[in-house]
């Protein structure tokens, strides 16, 4: 059913019921959101292949998530129980001030990661037949959840890791000329 439309002196069309569609809303967490990296782990492991879950925390923790006040450079993920759990592993969530003493969490607690069990059972078997190591790699936030990225991490060797330094030299060397020239 459509219906015509007195404009000026052009006649216009419209259906009945249509309207502006209202603008998108950009996402809350791509400006604000701190992502919070674990740089270290790049360098010492060579990520084989990685995986998103879930993080279960306590209130305050998440306000120190949204803080940035994290450190992943120690952490590591423990994999148990008959029905494959996740558990990560040392690393600390600094403490929010704001809440008070007796609301406090304790910084250092193991944490459970959430993931189907599939996904755990898989990623385990794989870090076992290579000799590897389940490491944890960025905390970053999706629709208002905490997401960790974990990634299978074989031990680089030392002659390794100076191979990647020497790549990455180069590659800012090649970089670098190239703008000069522009």
């Amino acid at each position: 059913m459509l219906r015509a439309l007195w404009i000026g002196k052009s006649v216009g069309w419209e259906g009945i019921g249509a309207c502006k569609m209202a603008k998108s809303r950009k996402d809350k967490s791509e400006d604000r959101e701190p992502v919070i990296e674990n740089r270290k782990s790049r360098h010492d492991y060579a990520i084989a292949e990685t995986l998103e879950c879930g993080i279960q925390l306590v209130g305050t923790e998440v306000k120190s998530l949204r803080n940035g006040q994290a450190s992943l450079s120690e952490g590591w993920v423990r994999a148990d129980g008959d029905p494959p759990q996740w558990t990560l592993v040392n690393v600390t969530i600094a403490e929010y001030p704001p809440a008070g003493v007796h609301r406090q969490h304790v910084p250092n607690r193991p944490r459970r990661l959430l993931a189907h069990a599939r996904e755990i059972a898989k990623f385990v078997t794989e870090a076992k037949t290579r000799g590897a190591t389940i490491v944890p790699l960025k905390i970053y936030w999706v629709k208002g959840r905490a997401k960790l990225l974990v990634g299978i991490g074989v031990g680089k060797k030392a002659h390794d890791k100076r191979q990647d330094i020497a790549k990455r030299e180069d590659r800012r060397d090649m970089d670098r000329a190239m703008s000069r020239r522009r």
